[in-house]
């Protein structure tokens, strides 16, 4: 099991552990480029410009033309990552990343910030809640979703270590912390961090914090729950589902995602095809578009607040 700190309070923000991840990579890697679509203000990429500006591309609004750039980027030799918000850097430039990446066997390595509800006040033309079964098609990409800041700047740097379309996900400013500084993690491989026999919890992303409280709470009520933090998407641990779900009553799933092509759905692949005749409950966003409001506020709209899963995991033991 990893270890996990002892409370849970707000970490750095994640786009800065993106930036400090990258430059640290500059400095290791003179093949390490970094490109931004006008946002390098609210992604903290402006820090990049500063630290190298013949390594930093500034492409403006033509995010289709960004992932071009990569591409051709990767061609000559270079590692590019690149920054927009979530429904931009995957919506928007799909059939470039699925051609002049995934098909063309270019390396891009991708920051999809704020999805779901940390969208906040750029309401419903900025929010993503398919960015997770878009990637999931492109074979042999690579999607994560972070938990918290330790985990995000891991991912970053391990990104750069392989070849192939690498997409992470994650909010811009702070959530709190799940991991201890210097853990370390292995793409594909989800961590147990709780240990229960009733429900098999998997979650993704910010919600593993929520995951954890739902345990804790469910467990004053006599309801025992393994909490999976399952960062990486695809591939799927699908030797962990296996082995975990051996005796459980129930398995949750919980994302800041539609249930339908991100894990909710990728769990339920597994239990399907391994015939594991165990009850599902997927928690996320069901046929819904985004609107405008507060993180915190839609965060309770859309039912993914600790009270609002817990009740639903209740709901669903009867």
């Amino acid at each position: 099991m990893v270890e996990l700190k002892e409370n849970r309070e707000l970490g750095p923000e994640l786009r800065s552990c993106v930036v400090s991840a990258i430059e640290e990579l500059m400095a290791e890697n003179e093949t390490v480029v970094a490109l931004e679509a006008d946002l390098g203000a609210a992604s903290g990429w402006n820090r990049l410009a500063s630290a190298d500006p013949q390594r930093f591309i500034n492409v403006g609004i033509a995010e289709a033309n960004m992932i071009g750039v990569a591409a051709g980027l990767n061609l000559a030799g270079y590692t590019p990552f690149v920054h927009t918000f979530g429904p931009f850097a995957t919506r928007r430039v799909f059939d470039q990343l699925f051609l002049s990446g995934g098909y063309s066997k270019n390396t891009i390595n991708i920051y999809g910030s704020d999805p779901g509800f940390t969208v906040g006040h750029n309401g419903g033309t900025h929010t993503t809640w398919e960015d997770v079964a878009l990637l999931r098609m492109i074979p042999e990409a690579v999607v994560c979703d972070a938990a918290d800041a330790v985990q995000m700047k891991w991912i970053i740097k391990e990104f750069s270590k392989h070849k192939g379309i690498h997409y992470v996900r994650g909010n811009r400013k702070s959530v709190q912390s799940i991991y201890v500084e210097g853990t370390e993690f292995q793409l594909g491989k989800g961590n147990v961090l709780a240990e229960g026999e009733d429900i098999l919890i998997i979650a993704a992303g910010q919600l593993v914090s929520e995951a954890l409280t739902v345990s804790k709470e469910l467990l004053k009520q006599g309801i025992r729950c393994e909490v999976i933090d399952m960062f990486t998407i695809k591939p799927l641990d699908r030797q962990l589902i296996k082995d975990e779900v051996c005796g459980k009553k129930r398995v949750v799933t919980i994302e800041n995602h539609s249930i339908t092509g991100g894990l909710g759905s990728a769990v339920a692949e597994v239990l399907a095809e391994e015939n594991l005749a165990v009850p599902l409950l997927r928690i996320g966003v069901d046929e819904q578009f985004g609107q405008v409001g507060t993180p915190e506020y839609l965060q309770e709209v859309y039912g993914l607040t600790a009270e609002q899963i817990k009740n639903k995991v209740i709901e669903s033991m009867k």
